[in-house]
């Protein structure tokens, strides 16, 4: 399975704001600081923002920043806000057209495999990806804030 790269940037996008508690930051600042393009991660914010991971302020002085607390995030919400299709074989798609439906396990054992990924998701917060939250701060350019964080 390949995630898109709208949920690698919606990650991205967390991770930043993650590492700079207490303040909202700019998509452009947030695009620079990971090489991506400002208008993917626009989109990006607003699916995040629809989601609730985000909260948003337009104009001057605007910004993004995380609607909640960073270990109540947790990877697997943010893959079901960003993806639209988990199917990861034919017969779990919307269409479940396949010649041998029906007569064939797979069905059954690619969804426990779907069931599986997602609870090691749902178990994984954005503070687990950040754990290295000084190592983060400096491979996107940052500087240490208050006790390090």
């Amino acid at each position: 399975m390949r995630h898109t790269a709208h949920a690698d940037f919606a990650l991205r996008v967390l991770l930043y704001l993650r590492v700079v508690p207490g303040r909202q930051a700019a998509v452009a600042e947030i695009a620079e600081a990971h090489a991506v393009s400002r208008h993917h991660l626009v989109k990006v914010v607003q699916r995040l923002a629809g989601a609730g991971i985000v909260a948003t302020v337009r104009g001057r002085g605007g910004g993004v920043r995380l609607e909640r607390d960073s270990s109540g995030i947790t990877v697997g919400e943010v893959m079901r806000a960003m993806e639209n299709d988990f199917a990861v074989v034919e017969c779990l798609g919307a269409a479940r057209f396949c010649r041998v439906a029906g007569v064939c396990g797979g069905r059954d054992v690619f969804s426990r495999a779907l069931d599986a990924y997602f609870a090691v998701l749902d178990d994984a917060t954005l503070d687990d990806l950040a754990a290295n939250d000084l190592g983060l701060r400096g491979a996107l350019r940052l500087t240490p804030g208050p006790g390090g964080r």
